[in-house]
């Protein structure tokens, strides 16, 4: 699959996003935040980083660029995208994704490995099994998931929740220990921990974040 990487002004994750697409067996396509052009790829990565240097709030100056706009069309028609961190970010300010990412309770940054359960089968998830736990690094300040208790019933109720961090490893106060979610189609996801920092033994030292990349498919639904 052609799997494109968005590149804002202050990403940068957007390198080593397309690094773990290509290690795992997909083409990596470079896509630029001035464009509206997607170049007829299959899937779509807004990568983690500090887009515009988290002017105002984060993600709040780079949903607004006309990639975003050629990425909201492309979601709209059913194809897969991925927000990490940063991307998680601008998919919430977006509106492509519920609910919002604060700062993280004690208002520090943390970086450091978090153990994850897989919650939901969607295309980004397809290489694990529902239940799976897997270690993926966390890095970030504004990384603590809120959402009204409406929201996140309804996320419970319909199997949106995709990545949930396991007891005691929640890094951020996020609510109800969640790390990622999906929209209602299941073809956006955002997650906040980083899966492309863990496809490389040899480099990281665990390789539980290749799921993400490797059995990437366009048409498996949340549940």
């Amino acid at each position: 699959m052609r799997v494109g990487v968005v590149t804002f002004p202050g990403s940068l994750d957007d390198h080593d996003a397309r690094l773990a697409v290509a290690a795992c067996g997909h083409e990596d396509v470079p896509l630029w935040h001035a464009d509206d052009d997607l170049a007829g790829v299959d899937a779509v990565i807004v990568p983690g980083g500090f887009s515009y240097g988290d002017y105002l709030r984060c993600g709040a100056v780079a949903h607004r660029a006309p990639m975003m706009q050629a990425v909201r069309r492309f979601a709209d028609g059913g194809g897969p995208v991925l927000g990490i961190c940063n991307g998680f970010q601008v998919l919430c300010e977006a509106g492509m994704l519920p609910g919002a990412l604060l700062r993280n309770a004690g208002l520090r940054f943390v970086c450091r490995d978090v153990v994850c359960v897989v919650e939901a089968a969607t295309p980004w998830t397809a290489g694990y099994q529902v239940g799976e736990e897997i270690v993926i690094p966390a890095k970030h300040g504004e990384g603590r998931y809120h959402a009204s208790d409406d929201v996140l019933d309804e996320l419970e109720g319909t199997g949106r929740v995709v990545l949930r961090y396991a007891p005691g490893h929640n890094p951020n106060g996020s609510a109800r220990d969640i790390a990622g979610v999906a929209n209602a189609a299941g073809n956006v996801v955002g997650v906040m921990p980083h899966p492309e920092h863990a496809v490389d033994e040899a480099l990281i030292g665990g390789v539980d974040g290749r799921g993400f990349f490797t059995d990437l498919r366009a048409g498996v639904a949340v549940g």
